[in-house]
């Protein structure tokens, strides 16, 4: 990284918005997912203001070849935003503005660097709701939700980032300034772009601004937890409850390690004789919750359940899911090291998906645990071990291959909702195939032929 190089962009953006001290790099050697290798050290660390700077920094980075790693928080859990050489970290989070919410169309315009979370506030100020909601929508970016199509626990009903991005701006790697989709529910002008770009990590372009759909925000809601002995009862009940016609915006299955940890480190009144529990949650207008909670609890009754408690008060509910978010931390009270995988498969596959979590980790000698958001079939198979223990992470990556192996073989995928990144890179083809490998590197070398935007991701150092 030249003087020269430096000064420029400093030029571009400020010398306020450039750094290039090691302690400040070194934050950007690290995100949010577990790494084995050795830290790399990022050439300097960039804050773009707007789209028109950041299309310079990428025209000057094209000039001299150098790879630019687009970051919004680093909470992604595949690697995503890991330099892999030096390079240019592009942190998007200075574009923070809510640009616009347009109550009467029903839509919203975003910079990247907008907080989940935060947009959801605002949002509710104006009685609007956007439902994508993942685990860390409290720090995680809008920009950083769109490149890895970001879901959640309201999935189920309501859908994951790509169904409600109508359109964006974004810099291509020649530093072109690009516009895809419109401010409208339909449009089928041309190939979709704006679907080629969200869940595709970077790879493709630096997104600049974000055009959304919101919808109205629901008149109620209301929280049950459910507790089973048996597992295969649980999984049962996920799948009989939505075959017949019943859709909670949220439902989350946790098996009994979770329960445990959660107990010990934020009581939620969760039962830990319980095999497994779920926390169904539906919304919508309130004459209709009351029937569709007593048909939930009667199918639950039926499945065999040992404790149904459905909140009775905001603070019981926001207790109940306060635990849920908070299994992360609980698992870091007693683990140094937590890998979080999101395969998914259909949802009748989830007992089967659940039982080999379990026996793998029995195969190997290691702790698991399983949260799911379990309408939808995406399993978090949470891998709870110690990287300093060299041997046992032997034994963590034979599991994790089985298990993306299995995965595929149910007819699900190696990921639903953290992407591929670097850490799942190897495992892609099992899914995407040979064939699936050289059009999507087709796509990638046709935007840019340099690979200067997040090189190493999603394909590796292999060339298809």
């Amino acid at each position: 990284m030249k003087p020269e190089i430096i000064q420029k962009l400093k030029e571009i953006v400020g010398k306020d918005h450039v750094y290039t001290g090691k302690a400040d790099l070194f934050c950007y050697t690290y995100d949010g997912s577990f790494s084995q290798d050795k830290p790399v050290m990022p050439g300097v660390l960039v804050l773009p203001g707007s789209t028109a700077e950041t299309s310079e920094v990428i025209k000057l980075a094209a000039s001299y070849g150098i790879p630019v790693i687009p970051r919004g928080a680093g909470s992604n859990l595949s690697g995503g935003t890991l330099p892999t050489t030096d390079c240019i970290i592009l942190q998007m989070t200075r574009m923070n503005r809510i640009i616009k919410i347009d109550k009467r169309n029903m839509i919203a315009v975003v910079e990247p660097g907008v907080i989940n979370g935060k947009f959801q506030k605002e949002l509710a100020k104006h009685g609007l709701f956007y439902p994508p909601d993942p685990a860390s929508l409290e720090f995680s970016t809008m920009g950083g939700n769109v490149a890895e199509c970001a879901g959640g626990p309201r999935g189920v009903k309501y859908g994951v980032t790509r169904d409600y991005v109508l359109g964006l701006e974004v810099v291509l790697a020649d530093g072109t300034i690009l516009k895809t989709g419109a401010a409208t529910m339909k449009s089928v002008a041309g190939y979709d772009l704006t679907r080629l770009i969200v869940g595709s990590e970077g790879t493709l372009a630096v997104i600049t601004q974000i055009t959304v759909k919101v919808l109205p925000k629901p008149e109620a809601e209301q929280t049950v937890l459910v507790a089973f002995a048996d597992l295969d009862q649980t999984t049962d009940t996920v799948v009989e409850i939505l075959a017949r016609g019943i859709i909670p915006a949220s439902f989350e299955f946790m098996d009994k390690v979770c329960v445990e940890n959660i107990e010990s480190y934020i009581p939620s009144g969760l039962p830990l004789e319980a095999e497994a529990v779920l926390l169904i949650e539906v919304d919508g207008p309130q004459k209709l919750l009351q029937e569709q909670i007593a048909e939930i609890e009667k199918i639950c009754r039926e499945k065999g359940a040992i404790q149904i408690r459905s909140a009775s008060s905001v603070e019981e509910r926001d207790k109940l899911w306060q635990g849920r978010r908070g299994v992360f931390g609980a698992f870091a009270r007693n683990y140094a090291t937590i890998l979080a995988e999101d395969v998914t498969v259909p949802r009748d596959k989830i007992p089967e998906a659940v039982r080999k979590v379990r026996e793998l980790g029995e195969k190997y000698g290691i702790q698991t645990a399983v949260i799911a958001h379990a309408g939808d079939g995406n399993l978090h198979a949470d891998i709870l071990t110690d990287e300093r223990n060299k041997e046992e992470m032997e034994r963590v990556n034979q599991l994790l291959a089985e298990l993306f192996q299995a995965a595929v073989d149910l007819g699900g995928t190696i990921t639903g909702e953290h992407g591929i990144g670097l850490s799942k890179a190897p495992f892609l083809p099992l899914e995407s195939g040979v064939e699936g490998m050289r059009v999507m590197k087709a796509i990638k070398e046709a935007l840019d032929p340099q690979n200067i935007l997040n090189p190493g991701k999603m394909f590796g150092d292999r060339s298809w």
